[in-house]
């Protein structure tokens, strides 16, 4: 497999790379006037019905890339909308993520007389039933909920023409592959697949030599790299002078994202930094779907400056305008490492990444930069340190 690098040369209009004119108008409301890298190398082939693998970070433009030829193509697709029998089918491993992924399509979609649904576990079966029901263009699903619809008869993938899967290491990672390979199965083996991920690993190459027909393989950059606008830094803290160094870190008029290993963690930092008047919320598997989203929006929205969030939903934070990203707790692994700090420096503007280190954690975390190939200065830090404002704010 042949592995095409996507460099900045290869930017250019979507009116040049073929994209329908009604989708202009939308594209630009969403902010995209030029083509991302990864669009202008995917969107050729990709529109003319080709399968592709493209790997480009978190921000790269990867939803845009994919989500312009799944409404094209299914707009073009010659069986007409009917109910339970979607023709356009994207797989995303989080809610969060299937949410941020329809606000780009949505516009798309409508551009062209389509409709689209998002569908996931965590709420009741009515409202997805009825919509299914009625009859939609392209779902976009969680791998569990969607096989659940199924086996229910409120769903038949069998007109399926194009079908995507976003952020599909994440998928191997959470244990749905045996679930996708199903639901890929369940589509047509003549359709459309375009597979969208921040890594290609051994996990993924399944699905490719299973489902994809001779993709056209483009990366944006190496599976491990490091935006170039993006800084690292390692604070190294005593527990005791820990809590007033976050609050520090997290005061400030910019967004702001902090991370930490436990529900509980997440939960409890977002109440205390609010308690002590910097508005923050919580994003974690044990909220309601409604107090997610209403969480999210608020961060989005700029009424709360701060999300203080477990691994999980690192996947599904989507918002451009990150400024910094603190590790509370440093991860565990180099890869989800990356996936945290990828969500500052979004579609190539700058950010800072802080990791918080106490004694004990020397180890893990110079490993931890280590296998990440991150290069951070170290710094002890105490509260009122001029590190904490120079970067911070």
């Amino acid at each position: 497999m042949v592995i095409e690098p996507v460099t900045a040369d290869s930017v250019t209009s979507f009116t040049e790379l073929g994209v329908d004119a009604k989708l202009i108008a939308p594209l630009r409301k969403l902010g995209a006037e030029t083509a991302f890298p990864i669009q202008a190398a995917t969107l050729p082939v990709s529109l003319s019905g080709r399968d592709v693998l493209g790997r480009g970070r978190t921000g790269s433009g990867k939803t845009i890339a994919f989500a312009i030829p799944l409404v094209t193509r299914v707009a073009a697709a010659p069986v007409a909308r009917s109910a339970r029998k979607p023709r356009g089918l994207v797989l995303v491993p989080t809610r969060e993520l299937a949410l941020q992924v329809q606000r780009t399509i949505d516009p798309l979609a409508a551009a062209l007389g389509l409709k689209t649904m998002v569908v996931f576990g965590g709420v009741g079966y009515g409202n997805q039933t009825s919509a299914l029901r009625s009859g939609v263009d392209i779902v976009i699903a969680c791998p569990g909920r969607l096989e659940d619809l199924i086996a229910r008869n409120d769903c038949d993938l069998g007109n399926i023409a194009v079908t995507v899967l976003d952020e599909a290491d994440h998928m191997a990672d959470l244990g749905f592959l045996p679930g996708v390979r199903r639901l890929l199965r369940a589509t047509p083996a003549n359709g459309q697949r375009l597979l969208f991920s921040a890594t290609l690993d051994n996990g993924i190459s399944v699905l490719v030599n299973d489902f994809l027909t001779n993709p056209a393989v483009h990366a944006v950059d190496d599976e491990s790299s490091k935006v170039e606008t993006m800084t690292h830094h390692v604070f190294a803290v005593n527990k005791d002078d820990r809590n007033q160094v976050v609050r520090e870190l997290a005061s400030g008029g910019a967004r702001r994202l902090l991370f930490t290993r436990t529900k509980h963690g997440a939960k409890k930092w977002a109440a205390a930094l609010t308690k002590n008047g910097i508005p923050a919320v919580d994003l974690h598997g044990n909220l309601s779907q409604g107090a997610r989203e209403r969480n999210l929006d608020a961060f989005s929205s700029g009424r709360a400056s701060v999300l203080v969030a477990t691994d999980i939903a690192a996947r599904g934070i989507h918002v451009d305008d990150i400024e910094l990203v603190v590790h509370l707790d440093p991860p565990t692994e180099h890869k989800a490492y990356l996936h945290r700090s990828g969500r500052t420096a979004r579609a190539g503007a700058g950010g800072t990444v802080i990791t918080l280190m106490l004694p004990e954690q020397a180890d893990d975390v110079r490993k931890l930069m280590k296998q990440a190939g991150i290069t951070a200065a170290t710094t002890r830090i105490t509260p009122g340190h001029p590190e904490i404002h120079k970067l911070a704010g």
